[in-house]
């Protein structure tokens, strides 16, 4: 920047661009506020935004401020860069009052559990048309998802199962030795593994585990617009993507549940053999007090758990927005889904259970 030959006027030359404007923008706004400047452009070569958008800022600083002589690719710039200043901004949103909040969070979650049920309609439609086609259906798929969701899952289940049954038993046994009664540890913690923790334990690690990971692969599918191609091309992705999934969760649950419980019960056998109490004693207490039933009842429940935790999981992925988070919202969605989910389908299946008798 120099002083031109007339007063009042500043020459500009070169490329104005935004690390020559960092440097020319406190010495330049200061000549502006001083008094009446005319900004000399003639000598400029290049000009990106920062440096129009120091230019019209200077030209409006003070009163009589004017620019001129601006070669014609330098006022293409200029016009951009005013146009796009001068455009009007976006109001900012403003807050609802609270009857309007909760009538907007009503709406949402009534076409949440509108399009959920729409969800479940059209997979019941394409696995009734699966079982009239078996053909349809892609073993290879199901078995993919299988040892995905199943077997890689033995290790954390097996360990899980474990440590809970040592737990429950070490945390039983202590209140009732104080009444002679440790020897119905084993009876306590069998039922409420074969019941309750079991089924709802390995439910928790199949949301974890494969509920975030369906709605992270269809998420990034939906994202990359592939569902939708599958859509243009004919293919069912409910089909195609889903059912393999969710025939999967249902199938793997209850295996997930029994590992789970058969390891809870290892640990606790191991607790009752620290405080005196022989193997034989333990599976004395556990055949005499268990049935039958007691297994079958959690595994049934089970199958619904991995159904409700696959079909989550894969809705979540499937209405997956646009977006650097939406796969991970959609993931999130998914596990804390896929968990409420199963609390409360426990609970129903626990009234259930009372009302049947088992």
């Amino acid at each position: 920047m120099t002083v031109g030959p007339e007063a009042g006027v500043l020459a500009l030359s070169g490329r104005l661009d935004t690390q020559a404007a960092a440097v020319l923008w406190p010495k330049l706004m200061a000549e502006a506020a001083g008094g009446p400047v005319v900004l000399d452009l003639a000598g400029l070569t290049a000009l990106d935004t920062t440096g129009a958008t120091l230019l019209l800022t200077a030209e409006a600083a003070g009163h009589g401020n004017a620019l001129r002589g601006a070669p014609p690719q330098v006022t293409d710039v200029l016009d951009r860069v005013r146009a796009a200043l001068a455009a009007p901004r976006p109001k900012p949103e403003q807050r609802l009052p609270l009857l309007a909040r909760i009538g907007r969070t009503s709406l949402n979650a009534g076409r949440g559990v509108l399009d959920g049920i729409g969800f479940i309609g059209e997979l019941a439609l394409v696995a009734l048309g699966t079982l009239l086609r078996p053909w349809r259906l892609r073993g290879g798929e199901v078995l993919r998802h299988l040892d995905e969701a199943g077997t890689r899952a033995f290790p954390l289940t097996l360990l899980l199962g474990f440590l809970l049954g040592v737990i429950l038993a070490f945390q039983s046994v202590i209140p009732l030795r104080r009444f002679g009664a440790e020897i119905f540890v084993p009876n306590l913690v069998g039922i409420s593994l074969l019941r309750e923790l079991g089924p709802l334990m390995a439910g928790v690690i199949l949301a974890g585990r494969t509920g975030s990971a369906y709605a992270a692969e269809l998420g990034t599918m939906s994202v990359n617009e592939e569902v939708a191609a599958l859509r243009i091309m004919g293919v069912d992705p409910m089909a195609l993507l889903v059912l393999p999934r969710v025939l999967a969760g249902i199938l793997v649950m209850p295996v997930l549940s029994l590992v789970l419980t058969l390891a809870g019960l290892a640990g606790m056998a191991l607790i009752m053999g620290l405080f005196g109490f022989p193997l034989t004693t333990v599976t004395q207490q556990l055949s005499q007090w268990l049935e039958l039933s007691d297994m079958l009842g959690g595994l049934f429940k089970a199958c619904f758990f991995g159904l409700a935790i696959a079909a989550i999981g894969c809705r979540a992925g499937l209405g997956a927005g646009r977006g650097p988070r939406a796969v991970g919202d959609a993931a999130t969605a998914a596990v804390v889904g896929g968990i409420v989910s199963i609390i409360l389908l426990d609970g129903l299946f626990a009234v259930l259970y009372e009302k049947i008798g088992v």
